[in-house]
């Protein structure tokens, strides 16, 4: 039996090992799938240990993507964009793949709410790992303009500038946000951890169809109450898709078949 496992610290909370789990009997596979607590200095012992012992592929969580990016040895275009990799696989040859599927989960959800990408202006509140992978799917998608706003000014501008060769990306700090139409704002600050709001101006919300938080609660996160007191014909969306999303990707990496997600997601979410 195929052996895969999460490796993170902390990863106790992890829903991956439910959600491949779900995966692998709606496809009819056989697979183990576990979740490791990879010592904070030790996960590339962690992981090469993982390999060794049969494992053919895992998935990366805080803090440890940018140490995966460093350990594989091959990167896709995507994972080589976002700089750091939420997916490796062993491959035949012995050499280990990188992948970041997390882009590809917040589009495939992003599509799922039948939001409207093509020519899109996008607002994406944070400039950290979670917006760096997301920046080139969301071109991709056809997002016309992302504006990424960050409490650092100058971040934000950075990142953005890293990415302008794919598109229009603009990098402002939160105080500074252009007055303009942001059709779909998307939050990828921890900010909903703690139960806070990013330090925006509501008349940003004005256009705004869809709000995403990255984020996911089993009550509503704090970010979206926000956003709905202040423009109540908005959609509002957490995470939890975008996390099925991504680990179906990672499916795709590994098993070359692509599950349905509809189940999952509602299962999961029955289960937060």
């Amino acid at each position: 039996m195929d052996k895969y496992a999460v490796f993170g610290h902390p990863i106790k909370h992890s829903k991956s090992p439910m959600i491949h789990q779900a995966f692998a009997t709606q496809c009819k596979q056989q697979i183990s799938y576990e979740a490791i607590l990879s010592p904070l200095d030790g996960f590339k012992e962690s992981i090469k240990q993982f390999f060794a012992s049969g494992g053919k592929g895992a998935n990366v969580t805080l803090p440890f993507k940018e140490e995966a990016f460093e350990l594989a040895n091959q990167l896709t275009q995507r994972a080589q964009l976002a700089g750091a990799v939420n997916t490796l696989k062993l491959l035949d040859n012995g050499l280990i793949l990188g992948d970041n599927t997390d882009g590809a989960g917040l589009v495939a959800d992003l599509k799922r709410q039948d939001a409207e990408l093509d020519n899109a202006t996008l607002l994406l509140l944070g400039s950290g790992g979670a917006a760096r992978g997301c920046i080139y799917p969301l071109l991709q998608a056809g997002i016309k303009q992302i504006v990424i706003a960050n409490r650092t000014a100058s971040k934000a501008q950075t990142l953005a500038q890293e990415f302008a060769q794919f598109g229009d990306v603009v990098g402002v700090g939160l105080d500074s946000i252009n007055q303009q139409p942001y059709s779909i704002i998307v939050n990828s600050t921890s900010s909903s951890v703690t139960g806070s709001v990013p330090d925006i101006p509501s008349s940003v919300l004005q256009s705004c169809l869809l709000a995403y938080d990255m984020f996911y609660s089993e009550q509503q996160t704090s970010f979206l109450q926000w956003v709905g007191e202040h423009n109540k014909q908005t959609t509002l969306v957490d995470g939890m898709g975008m996390l099925v999303g991504q680990a179906a990707e990672a499916f795709v990496v590994w098993r070359n078949t692509k599950p349905d997600i509809e189940s999952v997601i509602r299962e999961m979410k029955q289960g937060v």
